[in-house]
């Protein structure tokens, strides 16, 4: 019940850390297509509990509100939505100065798994994480080199 993929990002934790903490930045470095902008008057740095409105769009447009529900500084932020299911970036910083960064899609917490289970997201979103991933490289400026899939 998850998807995901790590890249080794030619970045420290930190700098990856500070982008993915600041919603402004999620719609430049999704993958999927789907975040359009992050909403007014939410934080301008996520930290664990922080509530975030995003406007996105899977076919129609639509907002959706997101809480931080995992944080570990320049480690972990995890969020999730009404549906339960969460997005996680997890680093960890390499000898070499490089960071392996895995996103994960991961709806083992969402309130009804087997509709995300039979539907066509989790290919979608597989794809999407590949993208995001080189995204977020080229934002901070770093090569990439795939890992794995899982």
């Amino acid at each position: 019940m998850r998807v995901s993929a790590t890249k080794v990002i030619s970045a420290s934790p930190e700098r990856i850390f500070t982008l993915l903490t600041d919603p402004g930045q999620h719609p430049l470095i999704d993958g999927t297509g789907s975040v359009l902008a992050v909403q007014p008057g939410g934080p301008e740095r996520l930290t664990l509990g922080a509530r975030f409105g995003m406007d996105m769009k899977i076919g129609a447009p639509y907002k959706i509100l997101n809480e931080v529900v995992e944080y570990d500084q320049d480690r972990l932020i995890a969020w999730r939505h009404f549906n339960g299911h969460r997005w996680r970036w997890q680093l960890r910083p390499l000898e070499d100065g490089t960071t392996e960064v895995t996103e994960t899609f991961d709806w083992s917490t969402a309130r009804i798994p087997l509709l995300i289970t039979l539907s066509p997201f989790p290919r979608r979103n597989a794809r999407g994480i590949e993208r995001s991933l080189g995204r977020l490289a080229d934002l901070v400026g770093g090569r990439t080199d795939l890992d794995r899939r899982t």
